[in-house]
């Protein structure tokens, strides 16, 4: 792939520093990790051994050190630097554990192997690196591709990124609707599903944690409370579960429930989540409607354009020195709420979709000093509110 996203330049800065640390790189799947580890390859004019985890049966802790082996032996007695990249890490038992050893050994020789850590699970290799590895790592984010990106890259229109979302593999497939829905519900969100969340994690109801996908699919920036979706899904068990299951349904960069906001006392963990997905392909190619009956209907595609808002603050914010929710009180909302430090931002999308009243004047009377972005129509342009790194709008 000719483009080059962003990562690969921070990459190349990164491993250019002294002293030299172990870097991980987390993201959903094929958004481009992979590719970008080449990339960086090219940059830096390294050797390179490059090894991925992701087997049907799990590898051992060993296969570790001898990928690490191997990588010394390429650095020669010169002991030019080699970059060791282990893709789909958290594949492995004691992985963390393994990768200390070895990286404590490395640098009291003063080797010259420079591990790089790419994860597709958040819960996962953040859980390892800073269970084993404080102190010895520098985390990089590979999130879901912007509209920027796929303009660059795809030469698509804000539209068509609000419809096929953020995954490049699929781009080849837009032209033929109904095989790019097959390609990203078989090859990637099935994959997700089997094979970094059900395979890594101990799930009593897999096939609830697939129907609470689905639901969210069909309300995407909806508010929905728990009891709601007991009524919709078959065995649902209790609200805990439910929560549960969501909360790796973000792990995976699948799909979110924010919570409410509450500034200044304990977060309202028990209150009706608001689904939002990470990559707006996810809300289509579960669907059956096309793009051109999809922007057919200006409810649905408000609703649309408001989930690719929070999914651009979700890929854009990470935790946790950020938070994004919302905020309800009786027939009043506000759609976005950003949280950092001390500092709220209220965001309202408006997106051409009927709504109840706006909540913007009753949220500024309980929380005097927020800022206010208006997204839409007397607003920010969503083009251009898209166009940006989240980041840079809550300075």
């Amino acid at each position: 792939m000719p483009f080059q996203r962003a990562l690969v330049s921070q990459l190349a800065s990164a491993f250019s520093r002294h002293p030299p640390v172990i870097h991980a790189v987390v993201g959903p799947r094929q958004v481009g990790k992979t590719t970008a580890a080449h990339q960086l390859v090219q940059t830096l004019g390294w050797q390179a051994v490059m090894a991925v985890a992701d087997a049907p049966v799990p590898h051992p802790p060993e296969w570790i050190e001898s990928q690490w082996r191997l990588a010394r032996l390429k650095s020669g007695p010169a002991r030019e630097p080699v970059l060791l990249v282990l893709d789909e890490i958290q594949k492995v038992p004691g992985w963390s554990e393994m990768v200390k050893r070895l990286w404590d050994a490395e640098t009291a020789s003063g080797g010259a192997v420079r591990p790089l850590l790419l994860g597709s699970s958040a819960l996962l290799v953040q859980k390892g690196l800073t269970e084993s590895l404080a102190g010895r790592f520098f985390l990089h984010r590979c999130m879901h591709w912007s509209w920027p990106e796929c303009r660059d890259a795809f030469g698509w229109s804000l539209d068509s990124w609000l419809f096929f979302g953020g995954y490049p593999g699929a781009a080849a497939w837009v032209h033929d609707e109904p095989a790019w829905k097959r390609y990203v519900m078989d090859s990637l969100v099935e994959t997700v599903l089997a094979r970094d969340v059900l395979q890594l994690q101990s799930i009593h109801k897999p096939a609830l944690l697939r129907h609470l996908f689905g639901l969210a699919t069909q309300h995407p920036a909806q508010i929905l409370s728990y009891n709601k979706m007991l009524g919709q899904l078959a065995d649902a068990g209790n609200t805990t579960t439910l929560a549960g299951y969501l909360r790796l349904l973000e792990t995976a960069f699948l799909a979110s429930g924010l919570e409410q906001h509450s500034r200044g006392r304990q977060r309202l963990r028990g209150s009706s989540p608001k689904l939002i997905l990470w990559n707006n392909a996810l809300v289509h190619a579960a669907g059956v409607r096309s793009m051109q009956q999809a922007m057919g209907d200006p409810a649905g595609w408000g609703r649309i354009v408001e989930n690719a808002v929070g999914a651009h603050l979700l890929n854009g914010l990470p935790g946790p020195d950020w938070l994004v929710t919302y905020w309800r009180d009786g027939t009043h909302e506000v759609d976005f709420v950003v949280s950092h430090g001390e500092r709220d931002w209220a965001i309202e999308v408006k997106s051409g979709r009927p709504r109840a009243n706006s909540g913007m004047a009753a949220f500024r009377r309980r929380h005097p000093h927020c800022d206010v972005w208006l997204l839409g129509s007397d607003g920010i342009p969503i083009e251009e509110f898209l166009a940006r790194p989240a980041a840079e709008w809550f300075g």
